[in-house]
């Protein structure tokens, strides 16, 4: 695909930050589970915690193609700085920006552009993932205030986050038409944070359970209409497929860049790596996929900027791209052999920071019913 010239000077840009700041810290915050609070001030500065949103609200006033460019590059040297990029862009700042009135986006969506307050986005719970109207946690208006009960798991950032939206039901039985959307602040009374995952990757991401017991949240605090919230969430992961498929896309870009330098390096048997066919092939076939998948993320994404429909486009850019991702991953170790599965090489980290991208915003399962819902009609 042809960018134009702004594009290719802004991902140049995101490039040698990745290169020169973040690939540097990557491993580190991997084997620490550190969370990058250094990279994160540094995305604020460089402005690209917000891309896509108007200046006027504190973002850099750029396209969500930018975005993803963004996404990918940071991906390709570490997924784990890459997805607090994704979840605070797609997941923190995305639901205010398109469902805030005036005053939510002047209290919580320009610190959040900015970069002076993280954001977070709390959907899944114990008993409700995939199917989103089965959500427990309920919120009840009394008075002018709405008293939050329930849990939420796997959030992304949950600890560390300022300002979350979360979704809550009137009533379970109700289903979708019972959930509403909110956002609640860090050190709301009734509000905590509870156990931190242990997780297979992406080690320097938080991901931790959001805790409510009678938590009273002011009713100005109710993101939309009442009601509405499904929604909301669902406006927010069409973007936010964009955006993992981005991230699964420049982890895959770096599993293939770690495996041209190490068979451009290294030999078999007193013969270099390169010029055996098995190697070229699967060097071909990771190459070739990885282009295919860039191609369909690009594509939802200039399809959003143009205010044209992208839900089938995105889901379909999510699925392929963290298929291929793990395809690659699995790939790239291979080419390495034994010392791909040791830590003295990047291939091991990216796989296992692939393998959410099959599973968080939507599974890959339900990316299929998703774009068939949209060829065959609902």
């Amino acid at each position: 695909m042809i960018l134009h010239e702004k594009h290719k000077k802004f991902r140049q840009k995101v490039k040698d930050f990745a290169d020169n700041e973040v690939a540097p810290r990557a491993k580190e915050l991997d084997i620490k589970h550190e969370f990058p609070w250094d990279l994160v001030k540094r995305m604020a500065e460089l402005e690209l915690l917000a891309l896509y949103v108007p200046k006027e609200y504190g973002g850099a006033g750029f396209d969500v193609l930018s975005y993803a460019i963004a996404v990918e590059e940071i991906g390709r040297v570490c997924g784990s700085t890459g997805i607090f990029l994704a979840a605070h862009s797609s997941l923190g700042v995305y639901p205010i920006f398109v469902a805030g009135t005036e005053e939510q986006k002047q209290k919580y969506l320009i610190p959040l552009a900015r970069g002076e307050k993280i954001g977070s986005f709390g959907l899944t719970e114990p008993n409700a993932g995939s199917d989103a109207a089965g959500t427990q946690t309920t919120a009840k208006l009394v008075g002018d205030e709405y008293v939050v009960n329930g849990t939420k798991r796997f959030i992304t950032s949950g600890s560390v986050a300022d300002i979350i939206i979360f979704t809550a039901t009137k009533d379970p039985a109700m289903g979708y038409p019972g959930i509403s959307a909110f956002i609640v602040e860090k050190g709301t009374p009734g509000f905590s944070s509870g156990n931190e995952e242990d997780k297979l990757g992406l080690l320097g991401s938080i991901t931790s359970e959001l805790v409510f017991e009678d938590c009273k949240i002011p009713k100005e605090n109710l993101l939309g209409k009442e009601g509405k919230g499904f929604k909301v969430f669902m406006a927010t992961l069409d973007g936010g497929r964009i955006s993992i498929g981005a991230l699964a896309l420049g982890i895959a870009q770096g599993a293939l860049d770690a495996s041209v330098k190490f068979v451009q390096e290294n030999k078999k048997s007193g013969k270099p790596l390169k010029k055996s066919q098995f190697i070229q092939s699967m060097i071909a076939e990771m190459a070739t996929e990885i282009e295919a998948a860039r191609l369909l993320i690009y594509q939802a994404a200039m399809l959003k900027d143009h205010d044209m429909p992208y839900t089938k486009e995105s889901a379909m850019a999510k699925y392929y791209a963290s298929h291929i991702g793990m395809k690659a991953t699995d790939m790239a170790i291979t080419i390495h052999g034994m010392l791909g599965l040791t830590k003295a090489y990047p291939v091991e980290r990216f796989m296992r920071d692939e393998k959410l991208m099959e599973i968080g915003e939507g599974t890959s399962e339900i990316q299929k019913i998703v774009i068939a819902r949209e060829i065959l009609g609902k």
